[in-house]
């Protein structure tokens, strides 16, 4: 059903700073891209909140009825430690760390990724592409940029040339930022001396002796710049110029601003026409961070086997309680915010149960017309889910007048009224009743101890390597097992 005929989308865009009207370059369908993790560790919540807002956008533009082509890729090599050009691949690292292959770390965290998201109730996206799968079309991009004037080779590894873009093109039009102040405060770092300029960034990298992950080029073994990725996998299927690029905010500089640079150098155009980020989830009032404790992840949620929490609480209420909030809002994770978020969960559910046992009678007040063009306004107006859900508990009240024999309405209108309802708790939402997976929970519960007690009886008898091969087995399905003073203990 074309619904975006009758229906005209705004879109915060980041890149003008504005709302604008949303106009696919092609009538009808839509071509959106959203910068995918580093497989080198467990997603935590805050990233699972950027995902569940593209989420949000991918299915309201399905349900507007658009073609949507969704491509969101893995980040497998080339993201180096403190997002830097110099030092170790972050899924290298945790390689050297856990003494395995680089390859056995992507598709563990891989695996997890996606078993989290399922859980969030997260649609697929249409193309998921890895970056060590794309080397060939990144080495084709960097020879183009080269060619073109903007990139330049030392020792083996090329680098983006910032100050031979800025005589055609404007570095700094995503951020805002401005090169010369940059400039002065960056200082020439230890072994960034083979840069022109500090600001410079790298499209390939020389791969050192040690360095295990390594391709071969024009330029010697090594692997491509973090930034590239992106720009070749986003162009290969969505082609050189497409409707929507997204990701978390923390992307905006310099990853998003290289890719339009590396774009223009090597296309002579930009890119993209409506840049999306997803703004931070702050716990307790504070930025979310490993180093500091200040940390939860979502599996940790799921099992209550938290510090920070009273109690456990579903991926459904989760989901939930992150579409509460606008997507560019900063949202903070609290122990009150969430168990308030499944107190209007479990409301909108019950409201849900009791429309099946509603039977038509005369119209109230109630326009559903009026009620339903709310609905389409609020996410016609950059996705604000937080005022479509305000719209959603006016229907509980109404629903709930309706139980009391207080207020009703004629059976065309009680169609209308409980397919506008479905359609964007479930459609658009993408809620779920939280105990539709109970059934699987108690049976996954139920294998995974048989599991466990063959694991102790092979430690028992010293079989060591058994023992390794299940754990390492499940954690690659992203389930984690823990030995504690109380006994083995699983978490998803």
């Amino acid at each position: 059903m074309t619904r975006y005929q009758d229906n005209t989308l705004y879109i915060y865009n980041s890149l003008s700073g504005k709302k604008e009207v949303f106009t696919p370059i092609t009538p009808g369908k839509v071509g959106m891209y959203v910068c995918g993790p580093t497989v080198y560790n467990y997603v935590h919540l805050g990233n699972c909140r950027t995902f569940i807002s593209f989420d949000l956008a991918f299915r309201y533009l399905k349900h507007l009825g658009y073609q949507v082509r969704y491509v969101r890729n893995i980040t497998d090599v080339g993201h180096m430690v403190d997002d830097a050009d110099e030092g170790e691949d972050k899924i290298a690292k945790k390689a050297r760390l856990e003494q395995i292959e680089p390859m056995e770390v992507a598709q563990k965290y891989t695996i997890y990724f996606h078993n989290i998201l399922k859980q969030f109730n997260n649609l697929p996206p249409s193309i998921e592409p890895t970056a060590t799968g794309h080397i060939i079309e990144q080495i084709k991009i960097i020879q183009d940029i080269i060619d073109n004037g903007y990139g330049y080779e030392v020792n083996g590894s090329v680098y983006f040339d910032i100050e031979a873009f800025r005589q055609n093109h404007h570095y700094g039009i995503l951020s805002g930022r401005n090169v010369e102040d940059m400039m002065s405060n960056t200082r020439t770092l230890d072994g960034q001396t083979d840069k022109r300029n500090p600001l410079d960034f790298a499209l390939w990298k020389k791969a050192e002796p040690q360095h295990i992950m390594r391709w071969p080029s024009p330029w010697g073994d090594g692997f491509p710049g973090w930034h590239l990725e992106c720009t070749a996998m986003s162009t290969k299927y969505l082609g050189k110029h497409f409707d929507i690029h997204g990701g978390g905010m923390d992307l905006k500089f310099p990853h998003h601003e290289c890719e339009i640079a590396q774009s223009e150098a090597a296309c002579n155009e930009t890119p993209v026409n409506y840049w999306m980020h997803a703004n931070m989830l702050t716990l307790n009032g504070k930025k979310m961070a490993k180093s500091t404790g200040n940390n939860i992840l979502p599996e940790e949620l799921f099992s209550g086997n938290n510090d920070i929490l009273s109690k456990a609480y579903s991926p459904a209420v989760v989901r939930f309680f992150i579409l509460q909030a606008h997507y560019r809002s900063i949202l903070d994770f609290s122990d009150d915010a969430i168990a308030a978020a499944e107190k209007g969960y479990e409301r909108l559910f019950e409201a849900i149960e009791s429309l099946e046992k509603i039977e038509a009678g005369t119209s109230s007040t109630f326009d559903v017309n009026e009620w339903t063009n709310k609905c389409y306004e609020a996410m016609n107006d950059d996705f604000n889910s937080p005022i479509l859900i305000a719209h959603l508990f006016e229907a509980v009240k109404f629903i709930n007048a309706c139980k009391e024999g207080k207020a009703g309405l004629t059976q065309s209108d009680l169609n209308l009224f409980t397919q506008t309802l479905k359609a964007f708790v479930f459609d658009v939402l993408g809620l779920f009743k939280e105990d539709e997976c109970d059934d699987s929970n108690e049976t996954l519960d139920n294998v995974m101890q048989i599991l466990i007690n063959l694991r102790n009886e092979a430690r028992a008898n010293k079989d060591f390597q058994l023992s390794d091969q299940i754990r390492n087995q499940l954690a690659a399905l992203g389930i984690e097992i823990k030995d504690g003073k109380d006994g083995t203990t699983y978490s998803l």
